[in-house]
């Protein structure tokens, strides 16, 4: 794996290179392994009612200790990196004023900061942690940190940014899954081991599909150039591509040797110890290459503004053929919505081997929505989003209100909660019960309310538009990422309290529910109005550095924008009134066939129907007043 790698590796000694790779590996080693530990608490080891067994506690001493080697690693990886790039001796990095420049003022340092304050928190959490929500938390915690300088790694020579990036990042994650799972089932007892094989094994099988596509990726997107392949870097590479073969061999034993024949034996615990020893390899040959920088072709040209802030050339004039058919992969998000579609698909196939059927209609609902948001990101909108905050506006509202109506109408977590399995036992929660948990959970009951929804949905456009938030998010690349997953997570969140099929803590009348749409409707006008009002650019100079020459005017692009999101946000809106609406109908005309059936029944048993006894109860009330007055 490379990460943790800075944009540019300044010329250092043999000795400072040697500490730099070795310090990032342990740094990486103690972060997987705490990933591996914190997933084996979570998951694979026995719980009762998600309470943390004996042996969870055990695990989670062991935790405490990666997560401090983690936190002492990362302090070390800053200090080195700061001598490293000031081309200074290590001990003149321990100043205060140093320290906070590199990580308050520069992409990498931020991001260096962030695996910082993963690492404090983590610790913290690990010292109070009594159940397996805590160790979720702390697991998502840590991959926060462990990804978040990813961002920061070596660009792509061949101009594939988004690609690189996005690769890289999902082949840390599930690299990190693989290898920590791994080293989770080791440390466990026997007994818990031959429990948890099945719940690794089938862990092992996706991450090894993601990491084998991810890395083969990565790697051509950094090595495809003439005479890439002979450099030293692309020899490390060749050497990590085997080690990851080798690595899927063990997976391969694992789904079938293993459970079948070496089931609680000794020998199971063997061949994972020379599993990790393998992986513990390829983290050095990770490690090796995060220090290396990667080849450049000969003649390159320097790298524009529009290719350092968005990762592409200024693509040409938009027509609506480029529109519709340009594409240029956000790897990023793209891979979320790909692992999105793989585990919708699985859930579905789950249902069918089981017997059960699922309506097509989600199943289209939720394709379409996928498809339209991968439009929004990859495709000619997403594009041409990057240099003109007209198209910017057009794929959010895209993004924020059309993909997410769709994929709440595929019902989701319906499908989850029917397609997850259960516990091992009566008293264990399991994934299933994990879920089920979140759901009844004080947090989702909060931000599920439709006030909370509607302030979550049209409160951030102000937030991000109307502050300086805009620009800082614009002017780097996680910051596209942030801005598209908070559009797509609050839309849904949004329709899901509207028009969502899945369950909802709240029982939202339907008329609240129009009121609500009427709301969200006025004060996106209301945005739009604001926006239109506006006499300065509001991108922090983003859209200046990036001006392509079919945007002459940028503020008169920007109020063109407030316009298009004005009209076009209008339509989702109008389309979730008239879907509401006709959800109305549909609860009205069952409730009138439960209360007809219910009269039916009644009248073939000789009873009276509910009018009737209503009738009669009021006269017998009647009858009392009377005989009390008397």
């Amino acid at each position: 794996m490379q990460i943790l790698a800075a944009t540019h590796i300044p010329t250092t000694s043999g000795g400072m290179n040697f500490l730099v790779t070795l310090v990032r590996d342990l740094q990486l080693i103690s972060a997987v392994t705490l990933i591996g530990l914190l997933l084996t608490i979570a998951f694979f080891l026995h719980e009762k009612k998600g309470v943390l067994s004996d042996e969870a506690i055990r695990v989670r001493t062991l935790a405490s200790l990666a997560a401090a080697v983690w936190l002492l690693t990362s302090i070390g990886n800053v200090l080195l990196e700061i001598a490293v790039l000031l081309a200074e001796p290590v001990f003149r990095s321990f100043d205060a004023v140093i320290i906070r420049s590199f990580l308050t003022q520069t992409a990498l340092g931020e991001s260096y900061g962030v695996g910082l304050l993963a690492g404090l928190i983590a610790y913290g959490l690990l010292l109070i942690i009594k159940k397996t929500t805590g160790a979720i938390f702390a697991l998502v915690i840590v991959f926060i940190g462990l990804l978040a300088p990813v961002f920061q790694s070596h660009s792509s020579a061949s101009g594939n940014h988004g690609v690189a990036i996005g690769s890289l990042l999902f082949h840390v994650a599930f690299f990190a899954l693989w290898v920590g799972g791994v080293i989770g089932l080791i440390v466990i007892v026997p007994e818990e081991r031959t429990a948890a094989i099945p719940r690794f094994s089938s862990l092992a099988l996706w991450s090894a599909i993601i990491v084998t596509v991810s890395g083969s990726v990565n790697a051509w997107t950094r090595l495809n150039f003439r005479g890439a392949w002979t450099t030293n870097y692309a020899y490390l590479v060749i050497i990590k591509v085997i080690l990851t073969l080798i690595l899927l061999g063990f997976g391969a034993m694992h789904r079938k040797y293993i459970a079948a024949k070496l089931h609680g034996s000794r020998a199971v615990y063997q061949l994972l110890v020379a599993e990790v020893f393998v992986m513990i390899s390829t983290i050095a040959i990770g490690g090796w290459l995060a220090t290396s920088q990667p080849p450049v072709p000969s003649g390159a040209r320097s790298i524009s503004p529009a290719v350092s802030l968005t990762g592409i050339e200024i693509p040409k004039d938009p027509t609506a053929w480029r529109l519709f058919w340009s594409y240029v992969p956000d790897g990023t998000f793209l891979g979320l919505l790909i692992i999105a579609t793989a585990l919708y698909i699985k859930g579905v196939r789950v249902l069918a081997k089981r017997g059960d059927k699922w309506p097509v209609g989600r199943t289209v609902a939720f394709a379409f929505g996928i498809g339209i948001a991968d439009f929004a990101t990859s495709g000619g909108l997403g594009v041409y989003s990057h240099f003109s905050f007209a198209y910017h506006m057009v794929a959010h509202m895209v993004l924020g209100m059309v993909a997410p109506i769709a994929l709440v109408l595929g019902a989701p977590i319906t499908l989850a909660l029917r397609a997850l399995p259960q516990g091992r036992d009566s008293e264990e929660r399991g994934i299933r019960g994990v879920l089920i948990k979140f759901l009844h959970s004080r947090y989702l009951q909060i931000i599920s309310n439709p006030i909370v929804a509607l302030a979550i949905f049209d409160g951030s456009l102000f937030l991000i538009y109307m502050t300086t938030i805009f620009g800082r998010l614009m002017n780097n690349h996680n910051g596209h990422l942030l801005m598209d997953v908070h559009f797509l997570l609050a839309g849904a969140l949004f329709f899901h309290v509207i028009v969502g099929i899945d369950p909802n803590p709240w029982k939202v009348p339907h008329l609240v529910r129009i009121i609500i749409l009427f709301a969200a409707m006025s004060i996106h006008a209301f945005f739009s109005i604001a926006l239109l009002a506006t006499t300065t650019q509001i991108d922090g100079g983003y859209f200046i550095m990036v001006q392509p020459s079919w945007v002459p005017d940028l503020l008169a692009d920007q109020h063109r924008g407030a316009t298009l999101g004005w009209a076009l946000g209008e339509i989702p809106i109008l389309m979730a009134l008239i879907a509401t609406f006709i959800q109305w109908m549909r609860e009205d005309k069952k409730e009138t066939q439960r209360i007809d059936r219910a009269q039916d029944r009644a009248a073939a048993m000789g009873e009276d129907d509910e009018l009737a006894r209503y009738n009669k109860l009021l006269s017998e009330l009647n009858r009392l007043d009377e005989k009390e007055e008397n």
